[in-house]
């Protein structure tokens, strides 16, 4: 199978979607408990919620789920809010605690290693050349992470979060233009919630990529799935008039952050 889904666009705005696979090898899904097999933590129709919102916007999608290996996880393991509640490189759990392997199965170093080598960097490398591609032809580039989660995940986060959590690592990845389109859009939505830099400030993807100084722009949006799914609970149901609605502001977000790049090309 192929592990990333590639559309190369003209923009200079590329789109991360590093959870929405749902694609487990037989040797690996074998391994994983029944908890495990209802991948609940996947991204449940991201790519179809951003279909479209940007005309030639370059889209670079892992296929793999993140139970396989997180793809917006430092390859050292190191961990992205250290002290607090997460997920690893490769999850020993779900996000509310509890285990996703058989007994005896968890992933050892060497499986890890694998997976690094066949899933995680296959990713990345697609990702680094697309931004090498778009800063190449426009002088800069904007990386926005597409993600969203589970609006109640105690092991996690108190109470209800956000259904828009804008991550720059405290204004280091981008910007403050890019963080106040997304911020200021986000804010006015009538009927939403949204924070700048809260529970959620931006993966390994967005504090790896973003390099402001050099031109790349890199910003991530963790929206609640109370937003546009019918449910939180399985089947995870795409909700068509919810999207509808949550579609209006994230083109908005997408083509604002599109004439800020332009407006800075030689």
């Amino acid at each position: 199978m192929s592990v990333v889904d590639i559309h190369q666009g003209s923009s200079p705005v590329i789109l991360g979607l590093p959870h929405t696979g749902t694609d487990v090898p037989v040797a690996i899904w074998e391994r994983l408990n029944d908890n495990g097999r209802l991948l609940a933590d996947t991204d449940w129709h991201i790519h179809d919620l951003y279909a479209g919102l940007l005309d030639d916007a370059t889209t670079v999608r892992a296929t793999f789920h993140r139970y396989v290996i997180d793809a917006n996880r430092d390859p050292s393991g190191a961990s992205l809010y250290p002290g607090q509640n997460t997920t690893g490189l490769v999850p020993e759990t779900d996000f509310d605690g509890k285990a996703i392997w058989k007994d005896g199965q968890a992933p050892n170093e060497a499986d890890i290693a694998y997976r690094l080598e066949h899933f995680h960097a296959p990713y990345h490398a697609v990702l680094t050349a697309e931004i090498e591609r778009v800063q190449a032809v426009h002088g800069v580039a904007v990386l926005y992470d597409c993600h969203s989660i589970r609006s109640h995940i105690p092991f996690l986060f108190e109470g209800k979060l956000p259904d828009f959590n804008i991550g720059t690592d405290m204004g280091n990845t981008c910007d403050p233009a890019v963080e106040a389109i997304a911020d200021d859009v986000t804010s006015a939505a009538e009927g939403y919630t949204s924070i700048l830099n809260g529970r959620f400030k931006g993966g390994w993807t967005t504090r790896h990529y973003g390099q402001p100084d050099k031109g790349v722009h890199a910003i991530q949006m963790e929206l609640a799935q109370c937003t546009h799914l019918k449910t939180e609970t399985p089947p995870f149901a795409y909700d068509d008039d919810k999207a509808a609605t949550l579609r209006t502001h994230l083109k908005t977000i997408l083509t604002r952050m599109e004439d800020f790049a332009l407006a800075l090309r030689p």
